[in-house]
């Protein structure tokens, strides 16, 4: 990428941010799923930050200790140490160690890069949580551990249950969901919480993030054979049941559900619909928080008009310019052409990069840039 790096540095000039390095990522045959979530997490500044901390103080681990973690690490910390300020790297590494600690990424076929990130989150959190197992043990010898959703919950002395376990990967992305069932007859309302480190939202034609969302926590009446089961009138009972954000993350990750099994035709087929994303999105079907905002920082584009086959890209905002990454390929747009990528109004059109997988960074009460 010599000439490209060379035109993204003069395209930049004085303004190019100081210690930043922008490095496109070696395709090793339909590893493009893999490169464009690793660009978005690379420019999601504190995942990064704690990662390089990881890596600074467990050096010794690298070698003796080999994981996605460790590769995941290692590769972050080999961009940012660079020397030069944009280029290409081989993320040779954690690729193969991805293809050996799971046969789905093994083939050359199409992947998923919201399958990909979902395992790899999931990943690093078991990685990290075992990590901590022993460490906990020596300062508190006598603290078994209960599994989570969050985590493990240690067990006290008295039998009490302290906070889960809460590594950084889960101070980043993990927000709570609360499910409300509310019975028709007695009407009591029955929450139950649950993690998440992404929401997967259903999409609508000419529609926006904001009303896949409040789709999202709808309100369903449950009947007929999907009654609900009332604790309080011990028996079977009809229900409103709605999804709310009990405790909305740091960064909130949202999938596009763009492939969708079509019963008629046996398959799946990519939905191109024209789904608005903003630069700044307000989260108003919360809990607690009246609005959470949010500003967006990473876009993972999917190229193709199928399921099984097709390219991804990824779209990125650092230090106010935005980024075009491309496996190897690098290089400066505006911020307007973010919104070619919202999908097709109409079903065919020539037009196959759609928004697959957004990335936003909670912006402190008070001030949006």
């Amino acid at each position: 990428m010599g000439a490209a790096g060379s035109k993204l540095e003069k395209a930049l000039g004085d303004q190019f941010p100081e210690g930043e390095r922008y490095f496109g990522l070696e395709n090793f045959g339909n590893t493009c799923y893999c490169n464009s979530v690793l660009q978005a997490l690379y420019f999601c500044v504190p995942f990064r930050e704690q990662l390089l901390d990881y890596y600074s103080n467990n050096k010794n681990l690298a070698d003796a200790d080999e994981n996605l973690l460790t590769c995941l690490a290692d590769l972050f910390m080999q961009i940012s140490s660079q020397k030069k300020k944009t280029g290409v790297i081989a993320p040779k590494r954690f690729v193969q160690r991805l293809k050996k600690q799971n046969e789905i990424f093994r083939s050359y076929m199409h992947q998923d890069a919201h399958e990909f990130l979902n395992y790899l989150l999931n990943e690093l959190v078991d990685i990290l949580e075992k990590e901590a197992g022993p460490a906990k043990s020596d300062q508190e010898t006598s603290s078994p551990t209960e599994k989570n959703a969050n985590g493990p919950t240690r067990v006290d002395d008295n039998g009490d249950k302290k906070e889960p376990l809460v590594t950084w990967v889960h101070k980043n992305f993990q927000g709570i969901l609360t499910n409300e069932t509310k019975c028709l007859r007695c009407e009591t309302v029955t929450a139950r919480d649950e993690t998440f480190l992404d929401l997967s939202l259903d999409i609508e034609q000419n529609s926006s993030i904001t009303s896949c969302l409040k789709n999202f926590s709808s309100t369903e009446t449950l009947n007929a054979e999907d009654k609900f089961f009332c604790d309080k009138c011990c028996s079977l009972q009809e229900a409103q049941k709605r999804m709310k954000i009990k405790k909305p993350p740091h960064i909130l990750v949202i999938h596009l559900k763009r492939f969708k099994y079509i019963e008629q035709l046996g398959r799946y087929k990519k939905l191109s619909y024209r789904v608005v994303f903003p630069l700044e999105l307000k989260l108003s079907n919360t809990v607690e928080d009246a609005d959470a905002e949010y500003s967006l920082f990473a876009v993972v584009v999917h190229v193709g008009s199928g399921p099984n086959h097709g390219h991804y890209v990824s779209l990125v905002k650092s230090h106010n310019h935005w980024l075009f990454f491309d496996d190897e390929n690098v290089e400066m747009i505006d911020e307007s052409a973010v919104q070619t990528f919202f999908g097709s109004a109409q079903e065919y059109s020539s037009n196959t990069d759609h928004g697959y997988i957004l990335f936003y960074e909670r912006v402190p009460n008070g001030s949006t840039s």
